[in-house]
């Protein structure tokens, strides 16, 4: 991932697409509603290809994202399933 930004020169100060965290999120947030147009108006996947694409884009963004702010998201999730261990979402029916 890296590598490719560098190689566009992202990574540069004068870049045309400087890769700051508000950036990045920006973004992150764009691909993700692009994952939403596959499914706006049906309830399946009409084209693979470009499904994963799309879910390949929101991923290297929040990796991206992540190493840029010093992130390890391996840490941070298994932090979050330990945190989410003791969470109730849904109050039992009175």
């Amino acid at each position: 991932m890296h590598e490719f930004v560098r190689s566009k020169g992202w990574y540069e100060a004068n870049s045309k697409r400087p890769q700051t965290p508000r950036n990045l999120a920006i973004s992150l947030t764009l691909e993700a509603a692009e994952v939403l147009e596959h499914l706006q108006w049906r309830d399946e996947i009409v084209d693979q290809t470009e499904w994963q694409g799309e879910l390949a884009d929101v991923l290297l963004y929040l990796l991206q994202l992540a190493d840029t702010t010093n992130v390890n998201l391996v840490e941070a999730v298994h932090a979050k399933l330990r945190k989410n261990a003791n969470r109730v979402w849904d109050e039992p029916a009175q």
